[in-house]
């Protein structure tokens, strides 16, 4: 047993592939390739300079994204020929990606080094957990690996999303749950299920499938309680946050309570441009 240790988190790395680059990223911006696509999206953690002239992210872009408010914008065309809407594949997964009014395209591709991590630690028959499933990524590389995958998330627009992708990647059988995250884990918890993995990455904030808000700051203890009810003695859960309110130490505090006889990794999840820059993605806790 590793007992999670706040005071020297390890910054782990995820690396991009073939299609998908961070390029560069400063002033406020990130500069990224999505296949062919090359996209210019607001980054609060790239507050250092960019290596990159601002005159040479605007030439080699296709689309800039302009915020209107904190959570919400628009998509300026750079290209007057590139797509609102085009595929990129991972391995043997394909993902749809499209302008949203949110900035995000459809894909956290920081969550690469968790995808490989679920990957290599289910076979054929394990039960797979996805809450805050978003479109879907997670549960595709679960169900690719042969896992019975239970997808939940409290957008309909989402679900129908990672739907898209499930076919695209020509996979079947992922069930989907239109419901507050949180709300289906207690039940199931009373139900008495286990599962072999679990995976949430929730937002800082959110809307449930009623239109209950919540923080996550105020549901965080109760997320990692009610799964260290639902993975069995080899499981696993990963556990991404990006809410700056969420503090490594309280992260690591309620692991070390919940899964006191577990492997405990608490990380910062981090990636590279190519430019050499780094950009901080949020808390990772991993436990297996």
């Amino acid at each position: 047993m590793k007992a999670a240790n706040s005071n020297n988190p390890i910054k782990l790395y995820t690396e991009g592939w073939d299609n998908y680059e961070l390029i560069d990223a400063g002033g406020g911006r990130k500069l990224e390739r999505w296949g062919a696509i090359i996209t210019i999206r607001p980054e609060v953690q790239a507050y250092f300079k960019a290596a990159k002239a601002k005159d040479e992210w605007q030439q080699l872009a296709d689309w800039e994204f302009i915020a209107s408010s904190n959570h919400s914008g628009v998509w300026r065309a750079l290209n007057k020929n590139a797509p609102k809407q085009w595929t990129i594949q991972y391995k043997r997964l394909h993902f749809q990606l499209q302008l949203t009014k949110f900035k995000h395209l459809g894909l956290f591709p920081e969550q690469r080094s968790n995808w490989d991590f679920i990957q290599n630690r289910l076979v054929e028959g394990d039960k797979f957990l996805n809450l805050f499933a978003y479109s879907g990524a997670a549960s595709c590389v679960a169900s690719s690996a042969g896992a019975e995958t239970l997808h939940v998330d409290s957008v309909k627009q989402l679900i129908s999303w990672a739907k898209a992708n499930m076919q695209l990647s020509h996979l079947t059988d992922i069930k989907w749950v239109h419901e507050d995250a949180l709300k289906f884990a207690a039940r199931e918890v009373k139900r008495n299920k286990l599962y072999k993995g679990i995976v949430m990455d929730p937002p800082a904030w959110g809307i449930g499938a009623n239109n209950e808000q919540w923080k996550l700051e105020d549901k965080l203890e109760d997320l990692i309680k009610n799964t260290s009810l639902l993975i069995g003695n080899d499981g696993f859960l990963i556990l991404n946050t990006y809410s700056p309110k969420v503090k490594l130490s309280v992260i690591g505090q309620m692991a070390n309570h919940y899964f006191a006889n577990r492997s405990i990794e608490l990380n910062e999840l981090w990636m590279r441009t190519s430019t050499r820059k780094e950009l901080y993605y949020g808390n990772l806790l991993r436990v297996f």
